[in-house]
């Protein structure tokens, strides 16, 4: 099978590094750092499987488009991915499927002040942009003074533009987050590995949120119940809720859940592998993903999907000033003494060539995904982290603390 995925980050490196193990794999636009990559768009492609990995050719439609020339597609329609392209929207399809969620309300450019009113009646509120914000839309704050700074900010467009105009504001919950992926081949549902995230850029999450500085998988305290459960209560309700409205879902419907005291909550769905929840969860499968993809595209996905028992870890290596303005082209190095630590792989994300011929510099402001498989947990927190001392650049940050709740 020729299978093409699209994008050009640590995401679609991880897929390209998976599927490859049984198909010929293109990666288009790709990277420097992405062996299979090519300037070929998409539709110029001769390929088997379409698998689209970020958001934003997604709520494009993309997706439609190379359907619509008889392409077999992996990654929603354009009515799908509004569960993450709107999250005012998302949260109306929450409603209607009886999804537990946060209380919140969704406030357009003309309704600042009910939306001041709305902090005021909240301990702790969580301001979203209603698009999209590259993971770095998300204010969480006890601050009420600091709320209303970032609602004002949102909503004239000075922070993100047409993407803030409409902002969703929610009460604050507490408990551990969970990311949850799951396989959706139009009316059912399979569940992958659950994985935790780590979105704040420092130690201890503190400071701003980030599109994730890694992850792990699997997560001790989650069961096959617990997983059951979010599947049976959230994600089917939510599928069923997009048939009702003629949506065809085919792709990947990422749950970002909070552990409450008072059970599972739904905080968002996004409608594309998480970056870097893939490169902990896809090196797990056990299974032939090229086939199991290409079955959800056409509709009748398999039971379940096979995982390792290994333990994975991704610690993300930014570049300095991340997740504001990044510094880029500095020379990376130390890359092949990463590399070759046992259970290793080195995901490329923002990266770009060198001036010298098999050099690579920054180009993002996530730089490189430093995965690990190991044994245990421990075990693949550890070679992660021996493998990320071998890379340096000027700026280089990154943090220590991946995985080291989940091991007490």
């Amino acid at each position: 099978m020729r299978v093409a995925v699209v994008g050009g980050g640590g995401r679609e490196h991880a897929l390209a590094h998976v599927l490859a193990r049984t198909a010929d794999v293109v990666v288009t636009p790709g990277n420097a750092g992405i062996p299979w990559s090519t300037s070929t768009p998409v539709e110029e492609l001769d390929c088997d499987l379409v698998v689209i990995g970020p958001e934003a050719p997604l709520v494009e439609g993309l997706a439609d488009r190379l359907r619509a020339r008889g392409r077999l597609v992996f990654g929603p329609g354009a009515d799908g991915a509004r569960l993450e392209g709107s999250k005012a929207w998302m949260k109306e399809v929450l409603t209607e499927a009886g999804v537990p969620t946060a209380r919140h309300r969704s406030f357009g450019a003309g309704q600042l002040e009910e939306a001041l009113a709305f902090l005021e009646e909240l301990d702790v509120a969580v301001v979203k942009t209603d698009g999209l914000a590259a993971g770095k839309g998300v204010l969480v704050t006890a601050d009420r003074a600091e709320a209303a700074e970032d609602v004002r900010a949102k909503l004239t467009g000075a922070a993100f533009g047409d993407a803030g105009r409409t902002v969703v504001i929610e009460e604050g919950l507490t408990g551990p987050e969970l990311s949850l992926l799951c396989l959706c081949d139009g009316r059912r549902v399979v569940p992958l590995a659950p994985a935790q995230d780590h979105k704040r850029i420092f130690d201890g999450d503190r400071g701003p949120n980030t599109g994730g500085m890694g992850a792990y998988s699997p997560v001790p305290f989650v069961d096959d119940a617990l997983v059951g459960e979010v599947v049976d209560r959230m994600v089917e309700p939510t599928v069923a809720a997009l048939v009702r409205r003629g949506i065809d879902y085919r792709g990947v419907l990422y749950a970002g859940l909070m552990l409450t005291p008072d059970g599972p909550r739904m905080l968002e769905y996004n409608v594309r592998f998480g970056d870097p929840e893939a490169q902990v969860v896809l090196p797990r499968v056990d299974d032939d993903l090229a086939e199991v993809l290409a079955a959800a595209a056409a509709g009748h996905l398999p039971d379940a999907v096979a995982f390792r028992p290994d333990a994975a870890v991704t610690v993300v290596a930014a570049s300095e000033g991340y997740p504001g303005t990044p510094r880029v082209g500095d020379r990376i190095e130390g890359l092949e003494r990463a590399a070759a630590h046992e259970g290793v792989t080195v995901f490329c994300a923002g990266v770009a060539a060198g001036p010298e011929p098999g050099t690579l510099v920054t180009a993002g402001g996530r730089v490189l995904d430093v995965t690990a498989l190991g044994p245990d947990l421990a075990e693949a927190r550890r070679r992660a982290y021996a493998a990320l001392a071998e890379l340096s650049w000027p700026g280089m940050q990154a943090r220590s603390d991946i995985a080291a709740l989940a091991l007490r």
